[in-house]
């Protein structure tokens, strides 16, 4: 019966609303980003939009480990992926300015796809060796800057809802630069919309900021031990039906 009432309420009224939304939060980022405020309007109409649209859905965030992160510090994010309101949960309730690493693919989409590459988020094109250059040369503008990235190192979101194995490419920068790494852990969002669904259902999304992860002082980090270490804290916070198979 919840289900159903939940449908006669989303069809109507929260997917219209959720349109509009999208719509205006692409059109301030573009129009911002035009003006010259790239670097506010980036995150702050998608930070609003991203809270609105949770609301709408009627689903909740919960954040845990706010204080193990700093706003002037430069950081790489890294979370295991659930699903789509993995975005919303990190765009609205993270508490620090970021540009997402994301899929080239995702530039297709029309007017959110174009807001995204003026405001500076980083499309990933692993498509060629120069192509691959390009992202880690846009990766590298940003961050020299003073900007901080959110990268899913799995690629995609889980199919059965376990967390996955992650990839080298995501941690590359951290490594490059020295710059503090951030585990997040997401908790929750699969169960609001996995991969395969259309729609959402109401619960409660969970995000735990772990703290960071620092290279060592005058060094560098050594890469395997900064997957093993983040993929564990990542883990740590998750129910066990959802962390990797091999614990």
């Amino acid at each position: 019966m919840k289900r159903i009432l939940y449908y006669i309420y989303f069809f109507p009224i929260a997917i219209p609303l959720l349109l509009v939304i999208t719509v205006l939060a692409a059109l301030a980022t573009i129009i911002g980003s035009m003006l010259g405020f790239s670097r506010t309007m980036g995150y702050w109409p998608g930070h609003i939009w991203a809270r609105l649209f949770c609301a709408i859905s009627l689903v909740r965030v919960k954040v845990y480990g706010s204080q193990n992160i700093s706003k002037g510090q430069s950081y790489v994010f890294v979370a295991n992926h659930q699903g789509a309101y993995d975005i919303f949960a990190i765009y609205g309730f993270l508490g620090h300015n970021f540009r997402w690493m994301m899929k080239k693919s995702l530039e297709k989409i029309p007017l959110v796809g174009y807001s995204c590459r003026v405001s500076g988020h980083i499309y990933v094109d692993n498509s060629s060796r120069a192509a691959v250059k390009t992202t880690m040369s846009d990766a590298e503008q940003r961050l020299a800057g003073g900007m901080s990235v959110v990268v899913f190192p799995e690629g995609s979101r889980t199919l059965d809802g376990r967390m996955h194995a992650f990839r080298r490419g995501a941690y590359t920068l951290a490594v490059e630069f020295g710059l503090p790494v951030v585990p997040v852990t997401i908790d929750g969002a699969y169960d609001v919309l996995r991969r395969g669904s259309l729609l959402p259902h109401p619960g409660l999304i969970k995000l735990t900021i772990h703290p960071a992860i620092k290279a060592p002082e005058g060094g560098r980090h050594e890469l395997a031990e900064l997957m093993k270490e983040s993929a564990e804290a990542i883990a740590s916070a998750l129910p066990l039906e959802n962390r990797p198979v091999s614990e």
